[in-house]
């Protein structure tokens, strides 16, 4: 082999391991240091979001925490002193950017180069000798300028006390409050929300009230202490809104309350939790439960459990289930469609209703129906006494109201026209009625007097007329007012007399 085979062969050789070596360092990015040949500067030098290369002394500006990217960290440390940084995805989309630092007397600058996938940062800064130290010094007064300008500017007022009990800083708005609400002798140093504030244990909150001298009103602020080194800090939240809205809800309250006191119904009001939330004095009367009972909130379950104790409720037929059917009178109360009668071994009669309120709340009526149904009762009694005397009597008899509506009929009736009212679904009115007579009788001019005389308003003298039955033959109806513009027609057989006999 020739020397100049040879050394072909080896610069091959060379440059295979070269391109090896480049592939590696392209899929592995190695960090070097730059030599620290510029102490006013320092690069970056970023491949997407990775750092490649950096300036001695920059490593820490990267800090990763496995959290985030290279410049994710950059931009992370950086932020604070130059915040129009651009994140990572906005990165991207950059070519070239300058920043200036944004602390008062800071002059230090960025420098922002992007080709491809190549980023090239460089932080420059004349006035510095160190720019490291530098560095962490403007970022921290620029951090120390924002929270102080998020401090002083925030809406609320915010104050410092020592273990003295002397305010030593406050922001605008404690000021602005301060002018508006204490008087002219009070100390700058002594706290506007006095003594009950600056005891306030760190961590907790209270409700102050302080007096306003413009209208003679309290203004009401939720205040909370937080322990600080050698001092406390205080924010409060003004909340006259909240206390207004609590007076307002309380007054409403009292307002139902001393509505509800008048009813003679029982109301029982239980909230989402199913807790008594309200109830009326009529409840107590109903129901005999102690008023403690009551106002201690018992739950729905025992609630209903100290009525079936107290004999107010049904007693169950069997007392296991007996829980589940209070599940299920609960249930349809909550859908609002519970309404049931307890007849009581007491005598007593209650209706019983359940109906939803907004939030989850039910609430249950009480009322004691025991008179009504036993007028309806007595009533009812009354009604089937007056059919059966009424049945007894040989004569026909029906009764129309001012409507012309039939509303009573006796026995012999239905006996005597094959009809039966009771069983219809619908009215049967006059005109009905006629229609049936008509057509088991000979015609005649009677029947459209009755219908006339019985939709008749005003006074009315009785009267009456032959009718011919076809099956039964001569009736005499007799059509007569009656109270509440009713009338009654009544229908006699006529019965011929016997021939007398002859004499001889």
């Amino acid at each position: 082999m020739s020397l100049v085979e040879m050394s072909f062969v080896v610069l091959c050789a060379l440059a295979a391991v070269a391109a090896g070596l480049i592939f590696v360092a392209r899929g592995r990015p190695v960090r070097v240091a730059l030599p620290d040949t510029d102490t006013l500067s320092m690069h970056f030098l970023f491949r997407d979001l990775d750092l490649e290369h950096a300036s001695n002394g920059a490593e820490p500006f990267v800090k990763n925490d496995e959290t985030s990217t290279d410049w994710g960290a950059l931009r992370r440390n950086l932020g604070t002193r130059f915040p129009g940084l651009p994140d990572e995805a906005q990165l991207r989309g950059v070519n070239r950017l300058t920043l200036n630092a944004v602390g008062q007397g800071d002059q230090a600058v960025i420098h922002l180069d992007r080709e491809d996938d190549i980023t090239r940062l460089t932080i420059e800064d004349a006035a510095a000798k160190d720019l490291r130290s530098t560095h962490t010094v403007k970022s921290m007064e620029a951090e120390l300028g924002t929270l102080r300008l998020a401090a002083v500017g925030a809406p609320y007022p915010i104050w410092l006390m020592d273990d003295d009990g002397a305010v030593i800083w406050r922001n605008t708005a404690y000021d602005a409050l301060q002018a508006n609400t204490a008087s002219h002798e009070s100390h700058p140093a002594k706290s506007l929300f006095g003594s009950e504030a600056a005891q306030i244990q760190p961590g907790h909150t209270v409700r102050v009230s302080i007096p306003n001298q413009t209208d003679d009103t309290l203004e009401w602020f939720s205040v909370t202490a937080t322990d600080a080194p050698d001092s406390t800090i205080f924010h409060a939240v003004n909340i006259n809104a909240v206390i207004h809205a609590e007076v307002a809800q309380r007054n409403f309250v009292q307002t139902l309350a001393k509505t509800f006191a008048q009813l003679s119904i029982g109301l029982a009001i239980f909230d989402r939790n199913g807790q008594l939330a309200l109830f009326n004095p009529a409840l107590v009367d109903l129901t005999s439960l102690p008023a403690e009972f009551l106002s201690a909130r018992p739950d729905l379950l025992s609630f209903f459990d100290r009525l079936r104790d107290n004999r107010v409720m049904p007693e169950p037929k069997n007392y296991v289930s007996w829980r589940q059917e209070i599940s299920n009178v609960i249930a349809a109360a909550s859908n609002g469609s519970y309404q049931e009668t307890w007849s009581l071994d007491t005598g007593h009669t209650f209706r019983v209703i359940g109906r939803p309120h907004p939030d989850g709340a039910v609430a249950f009526l009480i009322e004691d129906i025991t008179a009504e149904v036993s007028l309806t009762r007595n009533f009812r009694a009354e009604l089937e006494l007056g059919q059966s005397l009424m049945d007894t009597f040989e004569d026909a008899l029906v009764v129309f109201s001012s409507a012309g509506v039939l509303t009573f009929c006796n026995a012999a009736y239905t006996e005597m026209w094959k009809l039966d009212p009771d069983n219809s679904f619908a009215d049967v009115t006059i005109v009905d009625s006629i229609k049936d007579w008509q057509a088991q009788c000979r015609p005649d001019p009677a029947w459209g007097d009755m219908r006339d005389y019985v939709m008749k308003l005003g006074d009315r003298a009785p009267w009456d007329a032959r009718v011919h039955h076809l099956a039964k033959g001569e009736f005499v109806a007799q059509v007569s007012p009656i109270v509440s513009g009713a009338t009654v027609i009544r229908f006699t057989e006529v019965v011929e007399a016997p021939m007398p006999a002859k004499v001889t």
